[in-house]
């Protein structure tokens, strides 16, 4: 079987996603051209497939030549982790199932799920909406860690909610708070971190909200 008809992994589709992204901040794409271009590598199954969108830009490196980096020589030896200062806060870290994952998909947490401490959003081309009014929470503030690709992503959280969005990077795209941003003295506390590649994040009250308030 020749190189062009193997299959790809999401692996060698991600790679190929930071190639477009390079190629749109060196002015060979427009946002429109790479979410075109994005949306055929995330269809795509064999490399022929995936080297479409690469063909025609000059010095990007095509996916039959991509190789993951080598294992170090040396075998890997535990060392134990040097002390923390108490003062300094960890986030906890994701886990295992708490992942949000969409891939050109609707994705959506509504009604009383189960909010977990830390939760993890892996999305590519995809709208996103979690919907905190209703949640069952496990702690008062929760951790929110972003990794997306052009996508849609609303966080809906209740009146006397608040959410802290300055730990979300952009690249040709936007991350809008419209509640407050703390202290977290209501029943939710919001931290976001991680990255939006020409996608948007938006913090927002349910629908009528603001209407409530000047009637109420």
């Amino acid at each position: 079987m020749e190189a062009r008809d193997l299959r790809v992994s999401d692996a060698e589709r991600e790679h190929v996603g930071e190639l477009l992204q390079r190629a749109v901040g060196q002015g060979m794409l427009s946002l429109g051209e790479f979410t075109e271009r994005m949306d055929t590598a995330l269809a795509a199954k064999t490399r022929a497939e995936l080297n479409v969108v690469l063909v025609d830009l000059p010095g990007i490196q095509l996916i039959s030549e991509f190789t993951p980096p080598p294992y170090p020589d040396q075998p890997y030896v535990s060392r134990p982790a040097p002390p923390v200062p108490p003062t300094v806060h960890r986030s906890p870290a994701p886990l295992p199932g708490d992942v949000v994952r969409g891939r050109m998909s609707s994705v959506s947490r509504t009604g009383s799920w189960n909010v977990p401490p830390a939760l993890e959003v892996n999305t590519r081309l995809s709208t996103v909406t979690l919907d905190f009014t209703r949640a069952v929470m496990s702690t008062q503030v929760v951790h929110v860690t972003i990794d997306d690709y052009a996508s849609t992503i609303s966080l809906v959280v209740p009146e006397e909610a608040t959410v802290d969005l300055n730990g979300v990077e952009t690249v040709g795209g936007s991350a809008t708070n419209k509640v407050r941003t703390g202290p977290p003295i209501g029943p939710l506390h919001l931290v976001v971190r991680g990255k939006v590649r020409f996608g948007n994040v938006t913090a927002k009250h349910p629908f009528g909200t603001s209407i409530r308030r000047m009637f109420g």
